[in-house]
Formats: C-alpha cells, sequence, structure tokens
C-alpha cells in the first residue's frame, strides 16, 4: 500500500513523493486525511534545518501533526471504527522516511488509540485540535504541584497566541490582554483587547504568557511583572535566552516552561470545542491544493498575513 506525502529530502527541498506505508496490525486504523495544517513553529524549523536535535530527527523526513480524516480501516483491536472523523497528530508508518512528525500525506497508518475522535462538522477546523491543546496545557500545568495563574498577557497575536486567549475564557478567567505589533494582526479579538506594547502602561502582570518566540523578550516581560509573577514560555525557541539578573530579582519572578500537549489535553480541549465554550473559527486564513505544497509552505513561514495555511488532501492530484 502506498501513500503520497510531503516530503522534506533536506532543508529548504520539499517534494511530493509516493511512499510505501507500514501495513496495519490488529490495533492500527487507516485514515484518509482530508486535511492537514503547516506549523510555522516547529515545521518552519524542519523546513529551514535549524531544528535543535530530538530523537528520530533526520532527513528526509515526512513532517506535520495537525491531520484530520476519515478512517477506512480499522483494526480489531483498534478501539475505533470505520466511518470515524479523526484528528492524528502524525505518524511513523514510512518504512526508512522518518516521520517527524509525519502527518502530511494523503494516507496515514496509526495505532487507533492516538487518534481522537472529531465531531465531523468541525470539517477543517479540527486541524487547529493541537495548537488548541498546546494552549490548554501551558495555563492549566498539570506538572505543577499548585494551581497556575491564567495568562493576564499574553505575546503575540498570531494562531496559538488567539487560542490562548479563547482558552483562557472558555476556562472561566478573566479576559487577558494581547500584545501585537503589527497592526493587520492586530484585528479579530473575541472577548478580550488587543493592544500595542508601546501604548501599554501597566506593571503590574501577575502572568505573562509568551509565544513569540523571540529568544530577547525577557528583559522586555521582567518589568512589566507585579511581583511575584511569572513568565511562561509557551513558544519555541531555537537561542539561547538570557535576562538581566536584578530586575527580575527585585520582584522574585518565576520563570516556566511549558512542554508539549499529552493526551489528556486534546480530550480537554475536545470538550470544550464539543460544548461551544471554545470556538475554532476565523483562524484558518489559507488553504492550498497538495500540488502546490511548496508554495504553501513557503507563503505559510513568510507571509505576514497568513495564520494559518493547511493543505486540501481531497483535491490531490
Amino acid at each position: 500500500m502506498e501513500t503520497m506525502a510531503v516530503v522534506l529530502e533536506e532543508p529548504e527541498r520539499l517534494v511530493l513523493r509516493n511512499l510505501v506505508l507500514t501495513p496495519p496490525g490488529d490495533e492500527d486504523v487507516i485514515v484518509e486525511i482530508e486535511w492537514s495544517g503547516i506549523s510555522t513553529g516547529t515545521e518552519r524549523l524542519l523546513w529551514s534545518g535549524r531544528m535543535p536535535h530530538f530523537p528520530g530527527m533526520g532527513y528526509p523526513l515526512v513532517p506535520g501533526y495537525e491531520s484530520v480524516g476519515c478512517i477506512v480501516q480499522a483494526g480489531v483491536k483498534s478501539s475505533r471504527k470505520v466511518g470515524d472523523q479523526v484528528f492524528v497528530p502524525g505518524a511513523r508508518c514510512f518504512g526508512e522516511v522518518r516521520g517527524l512528525f509525519g502527518g502530511a500525506a494523503a494516507k496515514l497508518v496509526v495505532a487507533g488509540l492516538r487518534t481522537t475522535v472529531i465531531n465531523e462538522q468541525l470539517g477543517e477546523k479540527g486541524i487547529l485540535l493541537a495548537l488548541a491543546a498546546t494552549a490548554y496545557h501551558a495555563i492549566a500545568a498539570p506538572a505543577l504541584t499548585h494551581r497556575p495563574t491564567p495568562p493576564d498577557l499574553i505575546i503575540g497575536h498570531g494562531v496559538l497566541g488567539r487560542l490562548l486567549a479563547r482558552v483562557t475564557l472558555a476556562m472561566g478567567h478573566p479576559a487577558p490582554v494581547v500584545w501585537e505589533r503589527n497592526a493587520a494582526r492586530s484585528q479579530g479579538a473575541i472577548g478580550y483587547t488587543v493592544i500595542d506594547p508601546a501604548n501599554d502602561t501597566r506593571r503590574d502582570y501577575r502572568a505573562i504568557y509568551d509565544v513569540s518566540g523571540d529568544s530577547a523578550i525577557l528583559d522586555t516581560l521582567v518589568p512589566r511583572l507585579a511581583p511575584a509573577g511569572e513568565i511562561v514560555l509557551a513558544g519555541f525557541y531555537t537561542d539561547p535566552l538570557s535576562f538581566a539578573f536584578a530586575p527580575a530579582f527585585m520582584r522574585e519572578a518565576r520563570l516556566r516552561i511549558a512542554a508539549e500537549w499529552k493526551e489528556s489535553d486534546l480530550v480537554e480541549v475536545n470538550q470544550l470545542i464539543g460544548s461551544g465554550a471554545l470556538s475554532l473559527d476565523a483562524l484558518i486564513t489559507h488553504r492550498s491544493a497538495v500540488a502546490d505544497a511548496a508554495e504553501a509552505y513557503r507563503t505559510a513561514f513568510n507571509d505576514p498575513a497568513c495564520l494559518k495555511m493547511i493543505l486540501e488532501w481531497k483535491s490531490r492530484p
């Protein structure tokens, strides 16, 4: 069994290739993918060759961890059934071609329990489940022994920043402020305020959540904290981070790193979406046929107007 897949053969060299799929076992399902998202964080690093070393890292590879499709074959021990609409956070089913993260393909073989059944009415918006879970994980912070402080300031109004604000409200917390310098990106707030940091005079934020990926931002954020305030690094940073000690010392500032979402986070956000508390509307701004994947990736990484780009596998050649 073969599938068409997006393959990064080396940094900045992306092609479409037919790959042989690993045969499914009793615990596996076969999913025909309808849409897959392009991550402007981790996938940009894979595309540029700047991704820090992770287990399984290397080229050629199939990227993508934001895929939605329909199960067309289900193993007897898969806990899924044919016809289920599911979110797939990637797969490793391409033989010698690495799956990192392995979701950008027309067909995937994956363990049934690795998929999340979603309401088919979500359609293409289902690809946003991973980012919503990332936002939820940052706020819920299940690894902490104390109750985390929800954000009252979020840095960046891209997709993850918007989802952080929406999840904050969906969890019943007060509306946060969001910083955004790009005037075009400052639009689209629902229930919270977006301002240019140059116009913000506050110095008493209890919790600042940064999703900018800017490794030099800490000295800008520390003076904005209240005493014993916290900065949460919820983005991904390739360069070393540093900060001036004295201002942080005077505030007894805390620094927390939000790690990758867990399965329980997917469950929670899926429930918030199902209840109507969390909306995924107006976050996908660009769509591309799979045949134009190379250009779609460049647009996703380089066009500031592109919040989220998806590949439409239904129209694959």
